[in-house]
């Protein structure tokens, strides 16, 4: 199994920027298709991004394409979302996940199906 751990979050401007990391440890990194989601106080849990196994397939949420990049970096196991032009909406807590699938599956965009799951890292865009 794999274990992440989100950093990065904060509080920033309306108009702001903020890189948020996902270290990860145990199994293979490159193994885990990978996701960010985020949960706003009151609200399900929504997502953000997510990445294939070697990066060269991304899918974003519509509210956040232009704004927001997904990267890794299997060499050091780390997932990475850059954020910019950030809006007072986009608070929430951040939560980075993974899934194991085969290299040519399709991206997952839903909750249930990442199976580990990082603790959350705060985010708040002030307006």
């Amino acid at each position: 199994q794999v274990q992440l751990v989100e950093s990065g979050g904060g509080l920033v401007q309306a108009g702001g920027s903020l890189r948020l990391s996902c270290a990860a440890s145990g199994r293979t990194f490159s193994d885990y298709a990978m996701a960010w989601f985020r949960q706003a106080p009151g609200k399900e849990r929504e997502f953000v991004a997510a990445i294939s196994l070697g990066g060269g397939r991304i899918d974003y949420a519509d509210s956040v394409k232009g704004r927001f990049t997904i990267s890794r970096d299997n060499a050091k196991s780390t997932l990475y979302l850059q954020m910019i032009s950030l809006k007072p909406e986009d608070t929430a807590v951040y939560y980075c996940a993974a899934r194991l699938q085969a290299t040519s599956a399709v991206l997952r965009t839903t909750p249930k199906e990442y199976n580990y799951w990082g603790q959350g890292t705060q985010v708040t865009v002030s307006s």
